[in-house]
């Protein structure tokens, strides 16, 4: 007698279609990319009004616009970082694309918190600085950031559950960013310090 597949019978099951994202995470895209570009508006209105122009570092006006811009530039990416990581199906960058860039968007902001946080500690154990050097600018600074790698936390942790990236591409983010980003912010400012449009360290 022939032995009846029980499977045979089951339903066929499709490709999985990545869930659309929540009412909380679309605004939190959003909030998060106005985060970023308000922060690059700064920037933006010191190249204007050109306030490094004059006092201590008015002979390096050059080299900060470089910064300045290059910073300007990243706030822009993790403002479309954010908005990509929002959407149901983005067309302008892969899954794989979007789920680096959102988890290195998060390390990063987390790495500064938790680097900023660590300082203030050692200040307070009297290991390094002094106490002073904490007031009430210096810690809302440090919330500022706080609160926006809590926001590319929920993205990132979002976006990986609508698209299951594998552990590959979680690592490549988390760990490959900063120190890239770290990298960065080192080479540039040695290479115009190099040819004089910056302060030699």
């Amino acid at each position: 007698m022939r032995t009846k597949n029980p499977r045979a019978d089951a339903p066929a099951i499709g490709p999985q279609v990545p869930g659309r994202p929540g009412p909380v995470v679309t605004a939190t895209g959003v909030l998060m990319a106005l985060w970023c570009l308000g922060f690059a508006a700064v920037d933006v209105v010191f190249e204007v009004t050109d306030h490094f122009g004059s006092g201590a570092d008015a002979n390096y006006t050059a080299g900060i616009s470089v910064m300045d811009w290059l910073a300007v530039a990243l706030k822009v990416v993790g403002a479309s970082v954010a908005l990509l990581s929002a959407v149901h199906r983005p067309k302008l960058a892969s899954p794989a694309v979007v789920t680096v860039l959102v988890w290195a968007s998060f390390a990063t902001l987390g790495a500064y918190v938790l680097g900023s946080v660590a300082e203030a500690a050692g200040m307070g154990l009297g290991l390094i600085g002094s106490t002073d050097q904490i007031d009430t600018r210096n810690m809302a600074y440090v919330l500022f950031f706080l609160i926006a790698a809590v926001g590319y936390g929920v993205l990132a942790t979002s976006y990986s559950r609508r698209h299951p990236p594998g552990k590959g591409l979680v690592i490549l983010g988390v760990l490959g960013a900063p120190a890239l980003l770290g990298l960065l912010l080192l080479a540039v400012p040695a290479l115009l310090a190099a040819f004089g449009l910056l302060p030699a360290p």
